[in-house]
């Protein structure tokens, strides 16, 4: 241990055990009472997921808290009292990818197979769709990191001369060099000075750079969304709240056709699984499966409203008084998830999308915090990260509630399946490596000679076949375009209250 910062390591052995403890306690509140003392395989990896996508954020902070181990040394080299950050992120990102891509589909995969086969036939079946996952991904890395795994550094060729040490020295901005005719200058250097300086990188980093492109499709498309629609939708839900309690005879009204709509449901889930059952799982009734999840879902909203706006039993004040405190509660978080939001896309445009930035903006009020005390600034930086993650999971909730081809997973407190469960976790952690990417360019001065820096900063931005997307900003881009156009949506819409659908019909 001589050699590695001591204090970092214990720090790091706390958090993680503390991070297990908490998904821990998140599985055992969350889980579907169907799901109790069973089910162990999945609920193990919900829990390494979840560590490992929590880790991953966390990472960040700690890599530059590594990094000012050595902020007295010339360069990072010459400082042994360091934590080796770089093989710790390849090692998290192998197995983030190996979570993702392989362990979590074959956990899906055995927990939705048909309950009446044998535990072996289910494994059987699960390790036959992961394995034929497995060699398409393996062919499709070798043969692109065979081709085009290279990355493409562009540099200034500059020279000069040497000479004997002189008394004095004597430049000018028409005398740069010593001997004075070779190009030493990289401001004033002509364009043919530029050369491509091209190597191969490691395997490895290949994967999580491809990774890491896949996260960051998701990423903008969830997160631009949800950057907007976490914030908005918990104001938007006050201004919607009941006012008042309704009578009885209102409640007697909306209760029965509360019932009636979930009897319906019950004959199009019971026609469904005869379908299920007779072979005939087309494109119709995977639509139609998936329409059917989404009416469930509304009608729990409306079931759970019509409860608040008509509280029964001995403590009927109590609870509409603690439904309104929630309300107040969502409008306070809204306002402050709001700064934040506007914070995340004002820093994007200021910082990343003008060249050269306006200013470092969150970078220095980060810099500012640690000044003030030493984890400070660490702390908001790992919200500022963790804040993203929200912001996807809740795109991805909005989008699924109205987009036909995504499937819905929520995620409810005491009533979540395990497969809702893998989805949710799959889904941070393919956009966890975004996440990190996005950060460590957006907070760069603040993160800067880390070796998150030097995997997404440098290889990855200079990586054959996709630099283009990042030399363009085309996913900060995309970011902020979905960002504005989802508060342009609340606005129009969000205040109007979901009027109840009627009758519901599967299509034919």
């Amino acid at each position: 241990m001589g050699d590695f910062n001591l204090a970092l390591v214990i720090v790091a052995i706390v958090v993680c055990i503390l991070v297990f403890i908490f998904n821990v306690y998140l599985l055992v509140n969350y889980q579907h009472p169907d799901d109790a003392n069973q089910a162990y395989f999945p609920k193990f990896v919900v829990v390494l997921g979840l560590s490992v996508a929590a880790i991953s954020i966390l990472m960040l902070p700690a890599d530059v808290a590594n990094r000012q181990a050595c902020r007295h040394s010339i360069y990072n080299g010459a400082c042994n009292l360091t934590l080796p950050m770089k093989d710790l992120w390849l090692a998290v990102y192998i197995l983030d990818a190996v979570l993702v891509f392989f362990v979590i589909p074959f956990a899906m995969f055995y927990y939705e197979g048909d309950q009446e086969k044998s535990v072996g036939k289910r494994i059987k079946s699960a390790l036959l769709w992961v394995v034929t996952t497995a060699i398409v991904c393996g062919l499709l890395l070798g043969i692109l990191y065979g081709l085009i795994g290279k990355v493409d550094f562009t540099v200034m060729h500059l020279s000069s001369t040497t000479t004997s040490f002189p008394s004095t020295w004597d430049f000018s901005s028409s005398q740069q060099c010593i001997g004075g005719t070779h190009q030493c200058s990289a401001y004033s250097a002509s364009a043919s000075s530029e050369k491509t300086w091209t190597m191969r990188t490691t395997f490895p980093e290949y994967v999580v750079a491809l990774a890491t492109i896949v996260g960051s499709v998701l990423f903008a498309i969830f997160g631009g969304v949800g950057i907007a629609c976490l914030p908005l939708g918990l104001i938007f839900a006050f201004i919607r709240r009941p006012k008042a309690v309704i009578t009885r005879s209102q409640y007697i009204k909306e209760a029965t056709e509360l019932g009636k709509k979930a009897r319906e449901m019950k004959k199009a889930a019971d026609n469904l699984r005869q379908e299920e059952k007779s072979g005939s799982k087309g494109r119709k009734w995977r639509k139609n499966v998936k329409a059917v999840e989404k009416e469930l879902l509304q009608l729990e909203e409306d079931v759970k409203l019509l409860e608040e706006m008509y509280p029964q039993g001995e403590k009927a004040e109590t609870s509409w008084a603690m439904t309104i405190l929630g309300y107040l509660a969502k409008l306070v978080l809204g306002i402050l998830g709001l700064i934040v939001s506007v914070a995340w896309v004002a820093h994007i445009v200021i910082y990343l999308l003008i060249n050269p930035p306006l200013s470092p903006f969150l970078n220095e009020v980060f810099i500012k915090l640690d000044d003030i005390w030493g984890l400070l600034g660490t702390a908001a930086f790992a919200f500022f990260c963790f804040y993203l993650l929200l912001a996807v999971i809740a795109g991805a909730m909005m989008l699924g509630l109205r987009l036909v081809f995504i499937t819905i997973h929520p995620m409810k407190w005491g009533a979540t399946l395990m497969n809702s469960f893998l989805f949710n976790v799959g889904l941070i952690l393919l956009c966890s490596i975004s996440v990190i990417q996005f950060c460590s360019t957006a907070f760069a001065y603040y993160a800067q000679a880390t070796a998150a820096q030097e995997i997404f900063g440098h290889t990855l931005q200079s990586l054959r076949g996709i630099r283009y997307l990042y030399k363009y900003n085309v996913f900060q881009i995309a970011f902020v375009c979905l960002a504005g156009l989802t508060f342009v949506y609340y606005a129009a819409f969000g205040w109007r209250r979901r009027k109840p659908s009627g009758r519901f019909q599967l299509s034919t």
